[in-house]
Order: structure tokens, then sequence, then C-alpha cells
């Protein structure tokens, strides 16, 4: 019998290769250090503190937000604290005319593209005046589906290829969307037709109570954009200023005509999934959650400042009162808006009611007059 001959490729040492080459990007470590001052970005001082402002804002609107939810004055509600690095600094590096696609989490990068906070409301009561953007407002409604935003990227990416703008639309899910379908039908779609979209995997460990080494056997989700000829990255989640860096670097890609990038970006949620019953202590110990609360972006972000006397208690507590009231006037303004009628769904969904909803009308609308 003739000896086997020996294999000429090694198909598990080239995944190892290419899984080695995943190494995480960052700028700032713990303590606000920069530790890599090639990727620093061309921030002047004052976007510096903006950006700082956007973060310190959000966190606060996440607090109240989960206070008006547990008051039942908000709907569905998924809190975003330990995430604002990894959203506003990713939205810092777009322009106005950029589209953005949000997950369910995503409320804040819809805020400061231009969304109302009355809406924003609005939209978590399931109200349908807060689905009506207003104009010059680039952007979706935050999906439900889980990964779907991933494909109407790519077509939105695609239309604005077509059009000969240079822009890009933006989309994030979680680490649980990654595992969906969509996801890749998504990112194969925007790579075969080079469009300029950016994919934002926000890893927070957590598909709700799964833990992310049990959705895949990939020691990264940056590395899935191997699998359709794109770029990826994983960057510090935890750290604005290597968010902000990679995004930046994604977008010059895409108006470029280089085609779509795909970022995983490690970070951590420290409120539950949301806010409609889930338990994280069930899943998570609480020496994870210390651990990760040493990485905390705005601590991180505010050492950085601080060093380069950018900010201080004062600026920080000023921040926070005036979101306060933002935030109050916004809820009492939501508050106000005429409650949505079955008649309002039924308009809404037809434009020429079917006969057997008609009739449904015709009732509903008598006792809403009453």
């Amino acid at each position: 019998m003739a000896p086997r001959k020996k294999a000429q490729f090694d198909a598990v040492a080239t995944l190892n290769e290419i899984e080695s080459k995943f190494e995480m990007v960052q700028v700032l470590d713990e303590e606000g250090n920069v530790v890599n001052n090639d990727l620093l970005p061309d921030l002047s001082d004052e976007e510096l503190v903006e950006l700082m402002e956007r973060m310190v804002w959000t966190r606060v609107l996440d607090q109240r937000s989960i206070s008006l939810n547990r008051q039942g004055r908000l709907g569905f509600y998924a809190p975003t604290a330990g995430q604002e690095a990894s959203q506003l600094a990713s939205h810092y590096a777009l322009e106005k005319e950029d589209y953005v696609l949000p997950g369910y989490r995503d409320v804040p990068q819809l805020i400061w593209h231009g969304l109302p906070l009355t809406k924003a409301f609005l939209f978590s009561r399931g109200h349908f005046i807060g689905n009506q953007f207003p104009e010059g407002v680039n952007a979706l409604s935050p999906q439900i589906i889980i990964g779907a935003q991933f494909i109407q990227t790519a077509g939105v990416a695609l239309g604005i290829k077509k059009r000969g703008k240079k822009n890009v639309a933006i989309t994030y899910t979680g680490d649980g969307g990654s595992s969906q379908g969509d996801f890749y039908e998504g990112i194969n779609f925007a790579s075969a037709y080079k469009a300029p979209a950016i994919f934002v995997i926000q890893n927070n460990n957590y598909a709700i109570s799964t833990p992310r080494d049990k959705q895949t056997a990939a020691k990264t989700l940056a590395q899935k954009s191997v699998a359709v000829g794109i770029p990826g990255v994983l960057v510090d989640g935890m750290d604005a200023l290597a968010v902000y860096a990679v995004t930046k670097e994604a977008r010059d890609r895409a108006v470029n005509g280089d085609g779509p990038t795909l970022i995983e970006t490690l970070t951590y949620r420290y409120g539950p999934h949301t806010m409609a019953g889930d338990d994280p202590t069930r899943y998570r110990t609480s020496d994870e959650d210390s651990d990760w609360e040493k990485k905390d972006p705005l601590v991180r972000f505010r050492k950085y400042l601080e060093a380069k006397k950018l900010w201080s208690e004062d600026k920080e507590n000023e921040v926070m009162e005036k979101a306060k009231e933002e935030i109050k006037a916004a809820i009492k303004e939501a508050d106000s808006t005429p409650k949505q009628k079955v008649t309002d769904l039924m308009e809404n969904m037809y434009e020429e009611m079917p006969h057997n909803l008609a009739e449904q009308y015709e009732i509903y609308k008598e006792k809403e007059s009453k």
C-alpha cells in the first residue's frame, strides 16, 4: 500500500494565524494614560470636551430613564450605562448627513443625531409620534428584530453609493446579533457591492443571559469580517478615543469607495439587558461587575481630560444639572402629548381600510368620542 501523502496545507494553523491578527486597539488605559500616541485622534480641546459632555449627559439620561420606567412613565427601555464610549464616540466620528440605523439600545445615538428627546420618550411608550422623525434626521427607528438592521444598512449604503453621496450608513447590534443570519447577509451584501457601511458589534459579553463564548467558537467577533472580505477591527469599547479613531478610519475608507468595515467594540452594560424583568445577578458575578466598573468609560476619559486641564468636578456637575432639566422638560412634554388611540393605529397602518377592519374602526371611533 502506497504511503499516504502529507497534506500541503494546515487549516488549523491558518485559522490560528488569522485569529492572532485581531489584537484589541486601545489609546487610553484604565487610568486615562495614552498608550498609543500613533492612534491619538486629531480632536481639538473643544471637541474632546463636547464628547465628554455627551457621555455624561447620556449617563444621566440612562439613570433617569430607569427611574421613569420603574414609575410606569416609560415603556420598553434597554439600559446603556457602560456603553457610552462605544455608542457616542463612534457616532461622534460621523457627519450630520450620514445615516444611523440603530438597535433598540442605541437611542442615545439617535438623540445626538437630531431626534428630539421627547420623541425618544414617546418611542419608548410605543406612541406613533415617537417614530415621526424631523426633516433632516437621517435615521431609522430603533430595530427590535435582532440583526435586521444589518440588512437594512446594506441597502441604505448601496442607495448612498448609487446617488454618488460622500456619506455612510452605520448600524449597531450586540454580540447576540452577530449570531443571526441577517448579520452575515448584511455584511456580505455590502461587501459584494462595496457599499459605504460601518457595521458595529457592541460586544457587551452577554446576549441577554447567554455568554459570548456560548454563542460562537470564534475568538473574536471582528474576525467574522474575513469571511466576506472586508476589514474587521477589535477595539476597546470602554476607550472613547480608540472607538473614535477606528470609526473615523472606517468612515474615511467608506467615503473613498473602499467599502464597508466591521467593528467589534469590547464593552459592558452595567445594568440589565432591558427593564422588562431581566436580572443580571442570575448570570453575572459581582467580581465580574467590579472588574468592568474599573474600566468605566466616563472615569477613564475624565482622568485623561483632567490631566489636560479640560475637565473638572464643577464642569461635570453643570452638565448633569443641565441634563436633568432637559429630561424633566422632555418627559413633561411627552406626558402632555395626546394618548395614542386604536383608531390612530388603524389609520397609520392602512391607506385603504380592509372591509373587516372598517367595521371595527367605526366601533372604536364611537367609543373614543365618548
